[in-house]
Parts: structure tokens; sequence; C-alpha cells
């Protein structure tokens, strides 16, 4: 935890929560409270299977995890 007035610790919620406004939440209704949490489990797992990113060299986040994880199961 960091200090009194500092908001390194929730860095990186914000960071995910941002995302999430931006590129799910924002300027979409949904009809229902199912539906919403519908529409948030589907991104959750988008953004931590299927999202490609430059900085982890053009692979989703699953594919840099399995390609980390493989010398080890070798």
């Amino acid at each position: 935890m960091s200090r009194k007035a500092n908001c390194y610790d929730n860095a990186v919620m914000e960071n995910f929560f941002g995302h999430l406004k931006t590129e799910m939440y924002h300027g979409e209704v949904f009809g229902t409270v199912a539906e919403f949490k519908q529409a948030i489990d589907e991104y959750i797992q988008w953004y931590n299977t299927e999202r490609i990113q430059q900085r982890l060299k053009g692979l989703t986040p699953m594919q840099y995890r399995n390609q980390t994880l493989e010398p080890l199961t070798a």
C-alpha cells in the first residue's frame, strides 16, 4: 500500500476501468442489469484472452503467458 494521498496502488485498476468505460460502456444502453453484467463478463474475457497489445509484441495476453510458461512445461 502506498502512503496517504498517493494513488500508486490504485493505478492498475484505474487504468482497467478507464479502458472498460471507453471500450465497452461509453454510449451503450443496457435494458437490464443482467445484460450489463453479461457485457462486463464478455469484456473481461476479451480483455484477458483476446486483446492484442503492442507491448506484448503483437500477442494477446493469453498467448504471451503461454509463451512465457512453455520452457517450464518442456
